[in-house]
């Protein structure tokens, strides 16, 4: 019998680490990709000093359970966080990171999905994504990710109310575990734990998001190609011609087409512009005013003709400024009776690869992308 029982309490000890495990700091357990890193005590807890880099969790893969880590933050601009359901054939993932450097801001931290490796902050911004929270420099900020099938929630500083809930974008699949540490200071992360058992969420009560009504809902995409051959039209029209199409994209969150859930920015191919196009039939020759948005640069080609040139990117109108998705601009379309063909042409540095549009008024128009 007391063989028995301790078989038992063997076994549920097994389980229950299994289930939460306090995973070592060290090269056994984690593939580390930093410009320096440290493994050293701060703070009281053995943790690892983590300079411009990522560590990615060895032979273990995560789809629902609990992440939990400790960061010493520092008040300078940096974006530590994490990474999880990583698909490193795609670069594919769902994160959070802390934006240390604005305390108590709405986008002081940020949730969202990353598609081919590039993270659409541009576009998913706003109190569906961040919220608000006074950060500490003198202590461990502790961190906890919880996440249930298509559901996440974050809680910050052991918080018995979860600081965010939110809905996932990509798939419902196990992925990769990554941390990231700060830009050149770094950042101590110390404590980190995954526990795979099936969780329970807590005031699940996600932020809506309003879609906008009457946008564009497919643009169809372009393979790459540079952005320097806009600058010069005698070689648009070749270009134009010889371009091969990818694929077609609808809206993502009610506003805007993520070019990235189709194209890989950084693929170690030349190119970081596509061509996003629709057909736009007219019942007759008429001018048209279409609304538009877009991250980062934008060309507009009407029937073969450059009709407008943009900068929507961060900081290309003022030091300030974001480039978040938005209908900033407008242009009057000059359309034909008949099939009028509308490129734009959308170039990307990072923060999100976007376009959107709509008509002020769509009457005697029909819009298609084939």
């Amino acid at each position: 019998m007391k063989k028995l029982k301790y078989i038992l309490i063997l076994q549920i000890g097994i389980i229950a680490n299994v289930y939460a495990q306090l995973i070592p700091i060290d090269t056994a357990h984690w593939d580390i990709a930093a410009n320096a890193y440290m493994i050293e005590p701060h703070g009281g807890l053995n943790s690892i000093y983590l300079q411009a880099g990522t560590m990615l969790l060895k032979d273990q893969e995560f789809s629902n359970g609990t992440i939990e880590f400790d960061i010493w933050l520092k008040p300078e601009q940096s974006f530590p966080g994490i990474y999880f359901r990583l698909d490193e054939s795609t670069l594919n993932a769902e994160e959070f990171y802390i934006r240390p450097h604005l305390p108590g801001k709405p986008d002081a931290n940020q949730v969202g999905p990353m598609f081919r490796g590039l993270a659409a902050w541009q576009l998913n911004f706003g109190p569906k994504y961040s919220f608000p929270y006074e950060y500490h420099y003198d202590d461990w900020t502790h961190v906890k990710i919880v996440v249930l099938d298509d559901k996440a929630q974050v809680f910050l500083d052991h918080s018995k109310e979860p600081n965010l809930s939110w809905f996932l974008f990509t798939e419902n699949k196990s992925g990769k575990v990554v941390l990231r540490g700060g830009n050149q200071t770094g950042m101590h992360i110390a404590n980190i734990r995954v526990n795979h058992e099936r969780p329970q969420l807590i005031n699940f009560k996600p932020i809506e998001r309003a879609p906008i009504e009457g946008l564009i809902e497919n643009w169809e995409i372009s393979e790459k190609f540079e952005e320097q051959v806009l600058s010069d039209p005698t070689r648009l029209s070749n270009t134009i011609k010889d371009i091969k199409w990818q694929g077609t994209l609808g809206i993502d969150e009610g506003t805007a087409a993520n070019i990235s859930r189709i194209q890989k920015l950084n693929d170690g191919k030349p190119g970081n512009t596509v061509f996003a196009r629709v057909i736009i039939e007219s019942d007759k020759a008429q001018m048209k005013r279409l609304d538009f948005g877009y991250s980062d640069r934008v060309m507009a080609i009407l029937n073969g003709k450059p009709i407008y040139q943009g900068d929507n990117g961060y900081r290309s109108r003022d030091y300030r400024y974001l480039g978040t998705i938005g209908f900033f601009d407008s242009i009057f379309l000059d359309l034909k009776k008949g099939r009028n063909e509308l490129l734009m042409a959308v170039s990307e540095s990072f923060g999100g690869w976007l376009i959107t549009g709509k008509f002020k008024d769509s009457s005697g128009l029909k819009i298609t992308v084939k």
